[in-house]
Parts: C-alpha cells; sequence; structure tokens
C-alpha cells in the first residue's frame, strides 16, 4: 500500500503526489480560478466555496488513505499543481475507480491522459487490482477520450445517476481488468518501439 508522503513520478513533466493538508490552499486557489469550468461535470464546484470545506475535504480523503480505501493526489505538472486524480479503493473486491479534473487552461497537453495511465498502472501492478472503473458524463466527450485511449472497455451507461446542480446526467462506465490492462500495456510497448 502506498505510504505517507507518496509520490508517483509519471514523466520529466509530471508526478502525483498525495494530497495533504500544507496543500489545502493551492487546492483552494485551482478550483476557484476554474470553478466556473467544473461546475459543467462537477456537482461540488457549484456549492459555497471554502478553505475549510478544502481542508475537511483532504482530512476525509487523508482517513480513507490511512484506511486503504482511496488515494487522492494532486497532479503537478512541471512544479505546478493543476489538477487531481483519484482512485477510490475497494479492498474487498481489489477493484478502484478514478476520478481526475485538470485546470482548463492545461487541456489539450495529454497531461490527464499520462497521469491516469500511470495510477491505473500503479493500481494493477502494486496493489494488486483485479479491476479500475472510470465514470464519465455522456455529454463529457473530452474526459470520455482518456480511458478510450487507455484502451478502457465501455461497459454500459447508468441513467440519470448523477446531478448537477438541477440537472440529472447519465455517467458512462469504463472498466479494464489486469489482465487486459498487461496485454494493453505490452501492446503500446511494441508501438513504442516501432
Amino acid at each position: 500500500m502506498v505510504v505517507p508522503g507518496f509520490c508517483l513520478p509519471v514523466d520529466d513533466e509530471i508526478q502525483l503526489c498525495l494530497l495533504e493538508l500544507r496543500h489545502a490552499p493551492a487546492v483552494f486557489q485551482l478550483v476557484q480560478e476554474n470553478r466556473e469550468y467544473l461546475a459543467q461535470w462537477l456537482p461540488w464546484a457549484l456549492d459555497e466555496p471554502s478553505l475549510a470545506k478544502t481542508e475537511a475535504f483532504i482530512n476525509e480523503r487523508l482517513r480513507r488513505f490511512a484506511e486503504g480505501r482511496h488515494i487522492l493526489t494532486g497532479i503537478w505538472y512541471q512544479d505546478q499543481l493543476v489538477g487531481l486524480i483519484s482512485c477510490a479503493l475497494n479492498p474487498r473486491l481489489r477493484a478502484g475507480e478514478i476520478g481526475y479534473w485538470l485546470a482548463e487552461p492545461f487541456l489539450g497537453r495529454g497531461i490527464m491522459t499520462r497521469a491516469c495511465r500511470a495510477l491505473v498502472t500503479y493500481g494493477f501492478e502494486v496493489l494488486g487490482l483485479q479491476r479500475i472503473e472510470i465514470r464519465v458524463a455522456t455529454d463529457n466527450t473530452r474526459s470520455q477520450a482518456i480511458p478510450k485511449r487507455l484502451g478502457f472497455r465501455q461497459e454500459g451507461v447508468l441513467r440519470r445517476t448523477g446531478r448537477i446542480g438541477d440537472r440529472y446526467i447519465d455517467l458512462i462506465v469504463y472498466a479494464m481488468l489486469a489482465e487486459d490492462w498487461s496485454a494493453h500495456a505490452r501492446v503500446e510497448k511494441d508501438h513504442a518501439l516501432l
């Protein structure tokens, strides 16, 4: 299992580091700067913002982390916090569900795809997960591209399972199994050598 101070290097530009209370002001500021954009997809972005709520959120995730039920990391790109990525863990089922968001100015650089690839690999190879899901709103095509790029399989649509303000949304469920990820990783490696 991951340890406090956990950092997962992704490549020369990106690393995923466990969020700690000391990061709360930076997370709060990043959310404030991107609130309007994030509110399209994330219900919590519509809530009344406060640094205290950000600190409570991080504290709760740290408690779940200590219990082996959640990993919440910041995404640092060129030493700047640009978003968050997390994996909710179900130890009994050896399964995880990844969620993520990225600040709008950093979209289109492959940051989230690289971050997801690293976290999925960590989940399967280090944590021994057997299944990882990513759930995405049906109208969020940019976010859907990430699990598709990584070879996740679309398993279905959960109708009206999310709510943003007064609007109910459908979520597409994408999933990857450990044995499929191993095969996908081999193919990606082979293509990289060509």
